[in-house]
């Protein structure tokens, strides 16, 4: 089995798991945003279930202005993403350690440094999740009175992600020689300054580290929209997709895949990884009873708080619940979404109830759930028909749905043969079957 052709696995870790109400479930550990502890069991499990990497979302607001409904949560209370990652280098030795942070409300020097070291701590497991940011409530915390519109948001990220990369590249894999004895600590003829002079950033370099271990954190994006998956098909290495039926996900597939090509890149290079949120249990019936119960712990308020942030800050509270979702304005927020939302909303002929309770379990996610065959059978078939190269696992509840899963449905991917039994490389994206991306001092001796 080759890592071009096995089931590549991320853990996409939501404290207290994905459902909004899970944080109340039985067992859950509700401080687990800031639980040092409770990162530190998952990725250590996680590692120890040989998945690819552990993965952390992130914005940079609460949620939803309506406090009172976001005070029923616990999505506001979390830690910094690279500050724990990099703790989290400390225990685990394989795993990669992948971190959320956004284009639009980041600086590309103070990043690429970021990254840089943690991918140094981590001895080449570091991986960065782009993100344009889809909520206006960062603008307000970053000294903006609006949110840029989303044409602008990707505009800025292509840039910024030259920026980063450039920066990334200003050393030579071997410039830095901490030759004691004649007092070379790095070798000037292999520095490149950057000198970037752009539209939205003008960044002289280089950085003051030394070139990442793995020459560029792996690349990670989350892009439905248009823009979102032309980004990804250009830079990306991992593509995180939210995907709820297999034709759509194939023809999602089809298209971003298409694309990797015209940008002149191999296919291969591109993982696309939708989200699949797990209820494992011994019985089909068993699992729905835990859906169930954590439909019962989930407030209307919290539910519907959610949903409205979801698809583009539309305040839905003053809505019949048993009536259709109401039309809704376009968004620049999460556009790609809010597609999906409302598509398989008018699809299903849902009612605003139906759509809130759904969306605070999987957030416009793929639900697999079931007995532990049922749920390997699931995740097997859309890998066997070319829709995905693997999943960002997402539990329902933590800690004891990922348990579940790591014990039940992992040996059987195992025994079918579709995931890995032992890391098989040192790095992120050694383990991940990508190349490593060339110098600039390689390519102009090239």
């Amino acid at each position: 089995m080759t890592n071009s052709r096995r089931l590549k696995l991320g853990l996409s870790f939501y404290p207290a798991g994905y459902h909004v109400a899970g944080w109340r479930f039985p067992g859950a550990q509700p401080d687990g945003g800031i639980n040092l502890r409770h990162h530190v069991e998952m990725a250590q499990l996680a590692e120890a279930a040989r998945f690819d990497f552990f993965f952390l979302a992130d914005t940079n607001a609460i949620w939803d202005e309506n406090l009172e409904a976001v005070g029923q949560t616990t999505w506001g209370a979390k830690f910094e993403p690279l500050t724990v990652l990099s703790a989290l280098a400390m225990v685990t030795s394989r795993i990669g350690l992948v971190g959320t942070a956004s284009t639009t409300y980041n600086d590309p020097f103070s990043l690429a440094r970021r990254f840089a070291s943690l991918d140094h701590i981590s001895a080449g497991r570091a991986g960065w999740n782009l993100v344009t940011s889809a909520t206006a409530a960062e603008a307000a915390n970053f000294s903006k009175d609006s949110h840029p519109h989303h044409g602008d948001r990707y505009v800025r990220a292509r840039e910024f992600v030259e920026v980063v990369t450039g920066l990334w590249d200003g050393f030579d894999d071997a410039a830095y020689q901490y030759d004691q004895g004649n007092g070379v600590c790095f070798d000037p003829r292999r520095v490149r300054r950057l000198d970037h002079r752009g539209q939205n950033f003008q960044v002289r370099g280089p950085l003051n580290i030394p070139r990442p271990v793995q020459g560029h954190p792996v690349m990670i994006q989350a892009g439905l929209s248009e823009a979102g998956r032309e980004l990804a098909a250009e830079t990306g290495e991992v593509l995180f997709t939210a995907q709820s039926e297999l034709a759509a996900a194939k023809a999602f597939y089809d298209d971003v895949k298409a694309r990797v090509a015209r940008h002149r890149r191999c296919p291969e290079e591109l993982s696309i990884m939708p989200g699949a949120v797990t209820v494992v249990a011994a019985s089909r019936a068993e699992a729905e009873d835990q859906i169930a119960a954590l439909d019962r712990l989930l407030p209307t308020s919290a539910g519907l708080a959610f949903l409205s942030g979801l698809i583009g800050e539309t305040d839905l509270s003053g809505f019949s619940l048993d009536d259709p979702l109401p039309p809704l304005p376009p968004t620049e927020g999460p556009k790609g979404r809010q597609q999906v939302v409302l598509e398989k909303a008018r699809r299903k002929g849902q009612t605003l109830r139906e759509v809130y309770r759904s969306i605070a379990l999987t957030s416009g996610h793929r639900l697999v759930y079931g007995a532990p065959l049922e749920v390997a059978d699931q995740l097997e078939e859309w890998f066997a028909a070319g829709a995905c190269d693997g999943y960002n696992i997402a539990p329902a509840h933590l800690p004891g749905g990922f348990e579940a899963f790591v014990r039940l449905v992992i040996p059987e991917l195992q025994r079918r043969g579709l995931v890995q039994r032992q890391y098989t490389r040192e790095t992120l994206r050694d383990n991940l079957g990508l190349p490593r991306p060339p110098s600039a001092h390689d390519r102009s001796a090239a």
